[in-house]
């Protein structure tokens, strides 16, 4: 259940950092998504820890 929450908040967080850095450019886009991924990564490894057991 774990790599599952990990998965989709990193996945979700970052599709929308590359939709919204696709309208400046691709490398934008990379940049933002990659950035988007790992920060949304560390939170929901953090709600992790903290909320289930």
């Amino acid at each position: 259940m774990k790599w599952l929450i990990n998965t989709l908040a990193a996945s979700f967080a970052g599709g929308i950092a590359w939709w919204l850095g696709a309208k400046v450019g691709i490398m934008t886009a990379f940049f933002l998504s990659t950035i988007a991924s790992g920060v949304a990564l560390y939170y929901s490894a953090k709600w992790i820890r903290e909320h289930l057991p």
